[in-house]
């Protein structure tokens, strides 16, 4: 098997960790680990890394896995994205423990805070956000205290209190934690623990009107559910000093956090306000559109949930972030679509064949394979009849040297049927080929001669008769540049979105097995690519996504060049990732 075809987790950095704190008992035999995504957008390819390392260390280590989702932001959560996210996790293959969220702890959490007041660890702050912005101080210069922070704890109990009663407006007043507005960590500077947002949330309706922050809810949330293992993205390592402080100041249960790289590609966008202005501006048709990033336009575009966790295998874990090449993960797409997807023949550019010598009104049936990587998919009878259609590019009148498809004279093998040759061609008004008239050899069913004579050529074809029309949406890359951020001063991603993406054709014509297929189903258009039976399909017009093209061009950047020994792995992409 080659590099790009392994799918065997090895041993990385956080494996080794979580071995060596199982084999020195530091957690009382137990292993846990849980995903907690903030339900505010759709999950997205980069996930997938994140998903599948925890919910896979949780089985390698007979552990288990908790889907925890982090709701602390009324305002940009909703349900939809609650329930599309479980999906998403599921359809990847994977099944939480338990289905949990951060709201669950609102009332611990709250007690908390008032316990960090009590212990003169946390203030009620009157500044506004641009003051505290103000306050905070940068990089190279500290922070200045705010003119509230040396209020007394009664006072900040008693304002506290008020604030979670609704007594004031929102944004006038936060809580926060007393800490260190000098520290050269940001994150310690006194972050806001709580702020007043009068919004009914998802779930608890409105029986909260402040509510915490992210970093103030996670490490808690970890703690309550006896995470031992907090897997987290290397943008949250200068976060831990300020989950530890607050843990160590609750005097609560430790989780051991250890961070990763994320997982992101050329020719993407993964950052969830990104996604949003793509889909509120409606650059692209929902969240699960088929050129978005995210898990449900993937799926909807006919991508294998396998060729996700493959790519992840192979790329593995490491602790510097990286780019990886988009071309690899279309590469596992191709390769897993290859041996499982049926194969069926559809003409996207219909160009008519009259079959003359052929019976009028009469249908031969041929016997055409399924998949001929899989042997068990069996196989499926396809008509033939004496009007057929040709994709228009398989013929040139006037052809080159190397086009070996079909033009005048020439004889070509159809695909599981027989040798035709094109006798005439039918031009309308206009000079345009409209028709072509061809003969056919009844002695070469199944594409051989018995007299052993040879064709260069094989095209694929539909009965005319028998044909499935069918709408097809040519979807592209989305971004035109592989470094979408990479642009003129002044401008922003949007100016780096292809005008090529996406592509409809509304006269296709499909052999008639193409209405058995279910949606959500992906096959193999013979020579033309990969593609799925969208949702949006009806008993009337049958509308497919496509998934990929056939041209695996991962596979030929890997080719060595004639007088190389061989090429290396791109820096961005592709070679196991080093611990």
């Amino acid at each position: 098997m080659s590099d790009t075809e392994s799918t065997t987790p090895g041993k990385d950095f956080i494996r080794e960790a979580i071995a060596d704190d199982i084999a020195n008992d530091r957690f009382d035999g137990r292993f846990q680990t849980r995903f907690p995504p903030e339900p505010n957008g759709y999950l997205h390819i980069g996930h997938a890394k994140a998903i599948g390392l925890n919910f896979e260390v949780a089985a390698e280590f007979d552990g288990h896995c908790n889907l925890r989702f982090d709701d602390t932001n009324p305002l940009k959560e909703e349900q939809e994205f609650v329930e599309a996210q479980l999906k998403d996790i599921r359809w990847l293959g994977y099944e939480p423990a338990s289905v949990l969220y951060a709201s669950d702890y609102f009332g611990q959490l709250y007690e908390w805070a008032l316990q960090l007041i009590e212990a003169g660890r946390a203030y009620v702050d009157d500044l506004s956000q641009e003051e505290m912005r103000a306050h905070r101080g940068t990089l190279t210069e500290p922070g200045m205290n705010s003119p509230y922070r040396d209020r007394s704890v009664a006072e900040n109990a008693d304002l506290f209190k008020r604030m979670k009663a609704g007594e004031f407006p929102d944004g006038a007043r936060v809580l926060r934690a007393k800490i260190d507005m000098s520290s050269p960590n940001i994150n310690l500077r006194d972050p806001v623990l709580y702020r007043i947002r009068h919004t009914e949330h998802q779930r608890t309706g409105d029986a909260w009107c402040i509510y915490p922050m992210y970093d103030w809810a996670h490490g808690q949330s970890d703690s309550i559910e006896g995470v031992t293992h907090s897997l987290c993205s290397l943008e949250y390592l200068n976060h831990r000093p300020l989950y530890d402080w607050y843990l160590d100041a609750l005097g609560v249960y430790h989780p051991r956090q250890i961070e990763f790289a994320k997982l992101e590609f050329t020719y993407t966008v993964t950052s969830k306000r990104r996604l949003m202005r793509l889909v509120e501006e409606g650059y692209v048709n929902g969240w699960d559109d088929p050129r978005m990033p995210t898990l449900a336009g993937q799926r909807r575009k006919g991508v294998p949930a396998k060729a996700l966790r493959d790519l992840c295998q192979h790329v593995g874990v490491a602790r510097t972030n990286s780019t990886v090449e988009i071309e690899l993960l279309e590469h596992f797409i191709r390769q897993e679509l290859n041996l499982t997807a049926n194969r069926v023949m559809g003409v996207l550019d219909p160009l008519p064949v009259v079959i003359t010598n052929f019976p009028e009104g009469e249908t031969e049936w041929l016997d055409a394979v399924n998949n001929p990587e899989d042997e068990s998919a069996g196989s499926r009878p396809v008509p033939f009849s004496r009007n057929l259609y040709i994709e228009r590019d398989d013929f040139m009148e006037d052809p080159p040297r190397k086009f070996f498809r079909m033009a005048p004279g020439r004889e070509v093998r159809l695909r599981w049927g027989f040798f035709v040759r094109c006798e005439e061609v039918i031009k309308n008004d206009q000079g345009e080929v409209v028709a072509l008239h061809c003969t056919y050899d009844p002695e070469t069913k199944g594409g051989y001669a018995p007299d052993g004579r040879k064709v260069r050529g094989t095209i694929h074809w539909v009965s005319a008769d028998h044909a499935v029309p069918a709408d097809v949406r040519l979807y592209d890359r989305l971004f035109s540049a592989e470094d979408p951020y990479d642009v003129p001063e002044g401008e922003d991603f949007i100016a780096t979105l292809s005008p090529k993406s996406l592509t409809v054709l509304d006269s296709v014509q499909l052999e008639p097995g193409a209405q058995d297929l279910a949606v959500g189903q992906t096959v193999q258009f013979e020579r033309k690519g990969y593609f799925c039976l969208d949702p949006d399909s009806s008993g009337d017009r049958l509308i497919f996504n496509r998934t990929i093209t056939l041209r695996d061009s991962w596979a030929r950047m890997q080719k060595p060049k004639q007088g190389q020994r061989g090429r290396k792995a791109r820096s961005k992409v592709g070679a196991k990732a080093g611990n």
